[in-house]
């Protein structure tokens, strides 16, 4: 299918084959038939993908000083590879979306194929949406004027927000599609508006919706306009719905609005503020969030679970009808706002025309009438040539951050054949898949298993379906690389453990790259030596996520010690060479304002040799201090690993320390093992007895944090 891309490095917008995405649990599939370019948003994104690199820091000096810090603990060149692959990924353009539902996912009872829906999906021929973010179009509102719903939706969040009542005297600064759907809206509320614009086009468009209009671009001073306009009293409330850097459009906001007045911000403009202004007036402001109650909350939006409607009448999907209800009464006009009709295929051109005619408002993106089948994989024509016979055939399951980042540039120079990379979206595996030479790129991940060229799996998903992935790779006869976690439970392990028996040869590879990184195979070759038990201690920085990621989830990523925990504890157990015997753990207590999770926790680990080990996993640290110190005491001798960049040596005969130029964490290391154990045979790269007892171990730690009590492996 066709779908509009931007690179946000050079700026330059795309119609790209990609394949069609599936319809996912909660989820709709639905063929476009027309989408809207949104000319304040979109221009922005434009503007900024052409953009030096220096204007692209200036605009975002939060990223700057987050790219600082990584400079700081993880070195220069990592952190610019980082960045320059963040910028060369694909951005999906468009969320003003109207079609048809082709195909319904599991759980979605109250749409049905057929339906005419509106959605935030993208600028593409299929597109995947939660049901949450999609409503029915009604009968006698056209597909162009539906296409609107979205943009006005966010206009009519901006007008709850300020809460205007009838005969109260209201500003719009800024009459760009958002300002004009929003005037018309609040003449229908009964409200008295005044619009704000530069533009003679815009300003004569809400004269003839019932507004009055002040021409700044002729001089008009705003103020005096909006004192003249509220009969000297001062407006009762000012909708921002312009785009411009300048501070004069609140400082002007604030001026001409009553005692106690109401601004509400929709757009982007400077935001230093004068107290003076607001002190005396008391006045109110407030940010309006796109579409409403729900937007960037993951249960409402991806999950489907809405909120009740006596407690939070208007959610985003209820604005969304109610703005599609305006449509089908005529009480909301989009036909006078349609600057150009342009066909997707010809996108570049629509885009050029949003940069180049400043006074463009409504782009309307048309599609094929014809409901071709979409094509769930795709050849790539960056295929690299065919690797030699019985090399590993790769499949990747999985095209994310991590994967792009890390996982991708740790294959290069092994003995693969990239063959197959999927992801649910269908944008990571294309350009993923054409960045790195894979053959083809697909949505759906059982493709990968049923090739026969496919030797080798490789799982980077999410964490609650490794298990089950990892299970019918197994099946297959394929051989297996996941990322840690392999699982979510013991049932899971025990499940696993029976699959990997019965697939004979097959090499089974947990993502524990850590072990096989430069200075813990040095640490390992030292201590091999030793003639006693040894103690560990392992300081993780982890850093503070969010309490709504989906890392945070048990259900989903299984909590951070079981997401990533066990990446130390596997550590250790492979220094140690013996598997751990005992666990207990301590995490955080109860405090005020303090929910208990297992992102600070402390865990002590006994091994069947005698050694000890801690593992200190703190989420409440700060950023720019190393996120990995590692000491080990053996038989009067220490060494001590500062974040897998530097390794000292204390009472070592002919070692004192090893530093390299940029840090390693083992992930090429470990995939060169892999893949020529695949090409070559041989024994297991990682012993599945290690892999289970790393997971009982991990397993073991949340469940005695949470008894408060010893647990054994």
């Amino acid at each position: 299918m066709k779908q509009v891309l931007q690179n946000l490095r050079s700026g330059v917008v795309e119609v790209a084959d990609v394949p069609c995405p599936m319809a996912r649990g909660g989820h709709l599939l639905i063929q476009t038939r027309t989408s809207l370019i949104s000319a304040g948003t979109e221009r922005m994104l434009v503007e900024f993908g052409k953009g030096s690199l220096i204007a692209k820091a200036r605009s975002q000096p939060d990223k700057v000083r987050q790219v600082l810090d990584k400079i700081k603990t993880d070195g220069l060149m990592p952190t610019l590879e980082a960045v320059f692959s963040r910028l060369d990924e694909p951005l999906p353009l468009g969320y003003c979306n109207a079609g048809v539902v082709v195909e319904a996912g599991e759980g979605v009872t109250d749409y049905s194929v057929g339906d005419r829906v509106i959605s935030n999906g993208p600028h593409a021929e299929y597109v995947c949406v939660p049901k949450n973010l999609c409503a029915k179009i009604p009968d006698g509102v056209s597909d162009e004027a539906a296409c609107f719903t979205v943009l006005a939706a966010i206009g009519l969040q901006g007008i709850r927000l300020l809460n205007p009542t009838l005969g109260e005297s209201v500003v719009v600064t800024g009459l760009g599609l958002i300002g004009l759907t929003a005037v018309q809206m609040l003449v229908a509320n009964g409200c008295r508006v005044l619009g704000i614009d530069l533009d003679p086009a815009r300003l004569e468009l809400a004269r003839s919706f019932g507004a009055d209009t002040v021409d700044v671009r002729g001089g008009a001073d705003p103020v005096a306009a909006a004192t003249a306009f509220s009969n000297g009293a001062g407006v009762d409330g000012v909708l921002i719905t312009a785009s411009a850097k300048t501070n004069e459009i609140m400082h002007q906001a604030a001026l001409m609005c009553r005692k106690r007045g109401r601004i509400v911000l929709v757009g982007v403009v400077g935001l230093e503020l004068s107290r003076s202004d607001f002190y005396k007036k008391e006045l109110s402001f407030q940010v309006s969030c796109s579409y409403g109650p729900g937007r960037y909350d993951p249960l409402y939006e991806e999950r489907g679970q809405d909120y009740p409607l006596p407690f939070v009448r208007w959610t985003e999907q209820r604005n969304f009808t109610a703005i599609l209800d305006l449509l089908a009464a005529r009480r909301l006009q989009v036909e006078p706002l349609v600057s150009r009709r342009i066909a997707q295929a010809q996108a570049d051109e629509a885009y050029r025309a949003l940069t180049d005619e400043r006074d463009a408002l409504g782009i309307v993106l048309t599609y094929p009438a014809d409901a071709r089948q979409p094509a769930r994989t795709v050849s790539l024509a960056t295929a690299r040539p065919g690797a030699a016979a019985g090399t590993a055939v790769v499949g990747l399951i999985g095209a994310g951050n991590f994967t792009k980042i890390t996982l991708l540039p740790a294959l290069k120079g092994c003995p693969v054949r990239l063959r197959t990379i999927a992801s649910a979206g269908g944008v990571s595996s294309f350009h993923s898949g054409r960045k790195f030479g894979f053959e083809q790129a697909t949505t759906d991940y059982r493709e990968v298993l049923a090739d026969p060229l496919v030797n080798l799996v490789i799982i980077t998903t999410r964490h609650d379906v490794h298990a089950k992935m990892t299970l019918e790779a197994l099946a297959a006869g394929k051989h297996v690389a996941v990322e840690k976690p392999l699982c979510l439970t013991r049932e899971e392990l025990a499940q696993i453990r029976e699959a990997y028996e019965k697939a004979g040869n097959r090499q089974l590879l947990v993502g524990f790259n850590r072990r096989f990184s430069p200075h813990a195979l040095r640490m390992r070759e030292l201590l091999r030596a030793r003639s006693q038990p040894m103690c560990m201690s392992m300081m993780v920085n982890a850093g503070i996520i969010a309490a709504d990621s989906w890392v945070q989830d048990e259900r989903t990523g299984g909590g951070r010690i079981i997401g990533e925990g066990c990446h130390w504890i596997d550590l250790m157990r492979f220094l140690s060479g013996s598997p751990v015997t005992r666990v207990t753990a301590t995490r955080v207590g109860e405090a005020p304002g303090l929910v208990v999770r297992d992102d600070k926790m402390t865990i002590s680990l006994s091994f069947a040799d005698g050694s000890i080990g801690t593992l200190h996993y703190f989420g409440n640290g700060h950023k720019s201090y190393d996120k990995e110190t590692m000491e080990v005491f053996s038989d009067g001798r220490v060494l001590r690993l500062e974040n897998f960049r530097r390794l000292v040596g204390y009472g070592w005969p002919g070692f004192s320390k090893m530093k390299l130029g940029r840090q390693d964490k083992g992930h090429h290391e470990e995939f060169r093992r892999l893949t020529e154990a695949i090409a070559q045979g041989g024994p297991p790269v990682m012993p599945f007895d290690e892999i289970e007892n790393v997971m009982r171990a991990t397993f073991a730690a949340v469940e005695s944090a949470q008894d408060e009590c010893p647990v054994a492996v």
